[in-house]
């Protein structure tokens, strides 16, 4: 029985050890697909029919809002560790909330886009409005990966699974959330720039 104890304890303990490394090579491999898409965008930009345009100011407004979120979720994992499972609680609600929030800015975004004449698709699709709703879109499957994670991690936290300095989960969606909100703003500011 004993032995059944000890294999499980060191299974534990070899996941926890495994679990990091697993996502950073996971953000690497995320890193380098959003490399290329930014290099399309840049190729595509030097075509004759390449049309520059204004970013919708919803996307400022996204941009506000996944910062915030960045803020909130470092201070959960903060709290976490201090065992404030209150404050914890309640800054992961608020950070799912700016992230539902970016979400909906973000189509917002994709509205604004329409009613000035930028189409994803169709006869009157630009190649440029195309390229960055692509980017754009394709960040926001993230992100909607990333709320699942808030929600499994919010739910933990409600059911008490974080205590006792136990915080791995919260840490690992923290940095999930902390790179989807970098990976945005280096996308924000290369489109402010290059649209």
């Amino acid at each position: 029985m004993d032995s059944t104890i000890n294999l499980k304890d060191e299974l534990s303990v070899s996941r926890k050890k495994a679990a990091k490394p697993m996502l950073w090579i996971s953000l690497v491999s995320m890193t380098m697909m959003f490399a290329g898409l930014v290099s399309a965008y840049v190729i595509s930009s030097n075509r004759e029919d390449w049309v520059s345009f204004d970013l919708p100011s919803s996307l400022v407004a996204s941009t506000v809002l996944i910062l915030i979120s960045s803020i909130t979720i470092h201070l959960a994992v903060y709290f976490a560790k201090k065992n404030n499972s209150n404050v914890t609680t309640i800054l992961l609600a608020i950070t799912l909330g700016l992230g539902i929030g970016f979400v909906v800015s973000q189509f917002n975004g994709f509205d604004q886009l329409k009613e000035s004449g930028l189409f994803f698709t169709g006869p009157k699709s630009l190649i440029s409005s195309s390229m960055l709703m692509v980017i754009v879109f394709t960040h926001l499957l993230h992100i909607f990966a990333a709320l699942i994670v808030l929600i499994v991690i919010l739910t933990r936290q409600l059911l008490g699974k974080y205590n006792n300095g136990n915080t791995l989960g919260l840490e690992l969606g923290a940095i999930f959330w902390h790179f989807l909100d970098l990976l945005w703003i280096i996308l924000f500011l290369f489109f402010y720039f290059n649209t």
